[in-house]
């Protein structure tokens, strides 16, 4: 799987995924509520404001919206630094309108919140954390110093001391909390979406694996007939240009390629079978083919078809989906990487379930994350690269790959360790590593064994 797409979707990159116009539009909304709050406060309610600084803070906001839609295009996207000293722009005013309107008097104090969780969903955390410490010093100044308000009659509204040191402290914790909250939302929702697009992609790719598949078995079938042409005159034409030693060479040459091509047909149509044997297959053929890329790689795998008491002694015929096949390779792919020396795959089916458990003679899952197990980028932090695996970072995509895809086509997976998953057993296992326990219902997987087309084989 290629890693650049990937590349596509890091925190840094998506940092500059915020369009300026959201911003401005935003604050058009915010400018809009602060002169409507500033005019109610001093028609209605009788509260005296220093109306022309008031205005000022507000035209600073209506300026800056007016020159960012003049000099920027509609679809301007703010880098990181950008952002972060537009919503600085946008803290700083409603600081100032604040200091101006009673301070933590106003309950519109609230409002501070507004640009730190911008930040914790858009920005990364360098810069959330700077806009948070600048927003909890801001109130804290603000808290004590502000103009006070004050009505037409003379009267001071204000606060106890007590409600005041109350609503400071709840505006840190809401900063604090609803940034973090934020954020970890924002970073899951972005590492699913991260992962399923490297899971469409893996399954896209077994697909045209699948279709490619389809295409060299149905060239193989067309092209035989001209090939059985070609070769049954050469022969010919061999055997009557005995006197021509020139021609003959050229008679030789000619029924030789034939025989080549043949052979490149024959090694590319492994699979040459017509489109109902690329639908379906015995189970055992399926987990081969998900297995065969890692045969080969210096672990023993051993292989269980067995069925359960109530199951039919022959294999299941199941669908050769692609998503059973790439899932099935990923936990394959995962065990071998692991394991000491040993892989075991064990297929067993009743009536009603088909049963699979990958398993090895590894280390097994860290136990700390044993229940996260198949999300999407869990990795231990600070850990050295494994030299079991050399160049893996350990982000959990391919087992959230398999289980997505498996799970796709009907599956419920479970994860264990060896110990673990024996602990409560009589029987003593081989099985002392990660232990994968894949389980279909039957009736999703398998297909009926009607009869299939036609399949004849490749003779010149």
């Amino acid at each position: 799987m290629a890693e650049s797409p990937l590349s596509l979707f890091t925190t840094a990159a998506r940092s500059e995924w915020v369009r300026l116009r959201t911003l401005i539009n935003l604050r058009w909304l915010a400018i809009g509520g602060q002169t409507a709050a500033v005019l109610f406060a001093t028609f209605q309610l009788d509260i005296v404001l220093q109306l022309s600084l008031c205005f000022l803070a507000i035209g600073a906001s209506v300026i800056f919206n007016v020159a960012s839609t003049i000099v920027y295009p509609e679809n301007k996207r703010l880098s990181e630094r950008e952002t972060m000293l537009t919503l600085l722009f946008d803290l700083a005013q409603l600081i100032f309108l604040l200091f101006l309107t009673g301070g933590l008097n106003n309950p519109f104090a609230l409002l501070i919140l507004a640009p730190v969780t911008i930040s914790a969903t858009a920005l990364r955390q360098k810069s959330t954390v700077f806009l948070g410490l600048m927003a909890i010093f801001l109130i804290s100044v603000v808290a004590n110093f502000h103009l006070p308000l004050r009505t037409e009659q003379g009267f001071y509204l204000r606060m106890p001391d007590i409600f005041v040191s109350g609503f400071w402290i709840s505006l840190v914790i809401g900063i604090i909390f609803l940034a973090g909250y934020a954020r970890r939302v924002t970073l899951e929702t972005h590492s699913m979406s991260q992962a399923l697009i490297a899971t469409q992609m893996a399954l896209s790719r077994e697909q045209k694996l699948t279709d490619l598949g389809g295409v060299v078995a149905a060239a193989a079938h067309e092209l035989g007939t001209p090939l059985a042409t070609i070769k049954l005159v050469s022969t010919e034409l061999v055997e009557e240009l005995g006197d021509h030693p020139e021609l003959l060479a050229d008679a030789a040459l000619i029924r030789e390629q034939a025989d080549r091509c043949r052979d490149i047909l024959s090694d590319m149509g492994r699979t040459g079978k017509d489109d109902s044997h690329l639908k379906r297959a015995p189970l055992s053929t399926v987990i081969h083919e998900a297995a065969e890329p890692h045969q080969n790689r210096g672990k023993q795998i051993h292989f269980s078809f067995t069925p359960l008491p109530d199951g039919d002694p022959r294999q299941p015929q199941i669908q050769r989906l692609p998503e059973i096949i790439h899932g099935v390779r990923n936990l394959i792919q995962n065990a071998v990487d692991f394991a000491e020396a040993e892989v075991w795959v064990d297929v067993t089916w009743s009536k009603d379930e088909i049963t699979l458990i990958v398993a090895d003679d590894g280390r097994g899952y860290p136990p700390d994350l044993i229940g996260r197990i198949g999300d999407p980028f869990v990795r231990r932090r600070k850990e050295k690269p494994s030299s079991q695996r050399p160049g893996y970072e350990g982000m959990g995509l391919g087992l959230f790959i398999a289980k997505t895809l498996l799970q796709r086509s009907g599956a419920e997976l479970t994860f264990a360790n060896g110990r673990d998953w024996f602990s409560n057993r009589a029987d003593p296992s081989p099985y002392k590593g990660a232990i994968v326990n894949v389980v279909w219902s039957a009736d999703k997987i398998t297909r009926s064994a009607a009869p299939v087309g036609k399949n004849e084989a490749l003779e010149i």
